[in-house]
């Protein structure tokens, strides 16, 4: 498929809410991808029929990237149910640091990192050191705090 084509589609499921975008985010350090996007979709049983695999999350090898999904859609939701004004990103730098949600709202920026294990976060130093903002870690053990703050 053309680059054309997939944007037309992707224009499509955005505008049908069956996807979102998370635009990556960049305050201009040299190392930062700011120029792709991560695609979420906002119902999980779509993702799953879409990949092909319906198997229980213990047999899957997608279980981290399906518990994001997840995370991250319901947390948009929430927002947008409550009226919350938040602007929403992932970071990563080119070296492959990455944190997987970022929210700024009212002038302050907040990182998370979605974990399917319960396996402690690899904060990024350059993420605390330029932002002067935390990482909390969200998993199986807290994460109805997360999508329903």
């Amino acid at each position: 498929m053309s680059h054309e084509t997939v944007e037309t589609y992707l224009t499509l499921f955005e505008r049908s809410f069956v996807v979102f975008q998370l635009g990556g985010f960049s305050r201009n350090l040299r190392n930062e991808i700011s120029k792709s996007c991560k695609i979420f979709f906002y119902e999980t049983g779509i993702r799953n029929y879409l990949a092909g695999n319906f198997n229980s999350l213990e047999n899957r090898t997608d279980a981290g990237l399906l518990f994001e999904n997840f995370l991250i859609a319901e947390r948009m939701k929430w927002l947008n149910n409550h009226r919350i004004l938040a602007n929403s990103y992932f970071w990563r730098l080119y070296t492959g640091s990455e944190i997987d949600y970022v929210e700024e709202s009212n002038g302050k920026l907040t990182g998370y990192e979605i974990k399917w294990g319960r396996g402690r976060p690899r904060s990024s130093r350059t993420w605390t050191e330029t932002y002067h903002a935390g990482v909390e870690l969200i998993n199986r053990d807290n994460y109805l705090s997360f999508i329903g703050r």
